[in-house]
């Protein structure tokens, strides 16, 4: 299995989650730059954090527009499991792959801070190993990360379990309804906006007692593993 880190001009996190993904996890990942328009190599995507054209204009909206967005699309919509972190969340939003918007904090400050998120859906390749209401220690790092969506794509949003995870106790950004992560109706294409690849290691975690979110990469290596064997 292979996985292939799409790389951005602005793009910071994208070695740490080569990192986790090569030496803790054990799936073997590569990065992709951004003008590349073939990704037929790759089983999975990783849209990693970072300020991607230093966010000019708004967060993802240029990075949106890159080459391999549209090859990007057209593995979304066969099935390949993409996943975006913070800024690849944004650029997946503004690339008309997940609904809603993102942007500024309601503070109109960055915030950077470990807080608890709530798994509310098991079904997708990056949520698989979790159980239902599991609590997950987690940091966020961003400045535009407040989810906002219409009435009637929340309500859609509801029904279709596309709500992945939600903030716990306290909302950092002011994101409709605590939104922390979600998925599109088929369940492929996810974006969290916390960061699991600062929290995927036992010696970085605050709190020991609650869930690993290294599980969202391990959920990944186990849907990949069954699928390819199947």
């Amino acid at each position: 299995m292979k996985t292939g880190i799409v790389v951005f001009p602005g793009s910071n996190c994208d070695r740490d989650v080569h990192h986790v993904l090569n030496d803790v996890v054990g799936i073997n990942a590569e990065y992709v730059w951004h003008t590349e328009k073939s990704i037929e190599d790759y089983d999975a995507l990783i849209l990693p954090g970072g300020f991607s054209y230093g966010d000019r204009l708004r967060a993802g909206v240029i990075a949106a527009q890159s080459p391999i967005v549209e090859a990007i699309k057209k593995k979304a919509n066969v099935g390949l499991p993409i996943l975006g972190i913070c800024n690849g969340f944004q650029i997946l939003v503004e690339a008309g792959l997940l609904p809603g918007a993102l942007i500024k904090n309601v503070k109109l400050k960055f915030s950077c801070k470990w807080l608890e998120m709530e798994v509310l859906n098991v079904n997708t390749p990056f949520t698989n190993l979790f159980r239902l209401n599991d609590q997950i220690n987690i940091p966020i790092a961003h400045g535009e990360g407040r989810y906002i969506i219409s009435d009637d794509k929340l309500h859609d949003l509801t029904e279709n379990n596309q709500i992945v995870f939600k903030y716990k106790d306290q909302n950092p950004n002011g994101s409709t309804e605590m939104i922390a992560a979600i998925c599109n109706k088929e369940g492929n294409v996810m974006g969290l906006m916390p960061h699991p690849e600062r929290a995927s290691e036992p010696i970085l975690l605050p709190n020991q007692t609650t869930s690993n979110a290294g599980l969202i990469f391990l959920s990944l290596k186990n849907f990949l593993s069954s699928y390819i064997k199947n």
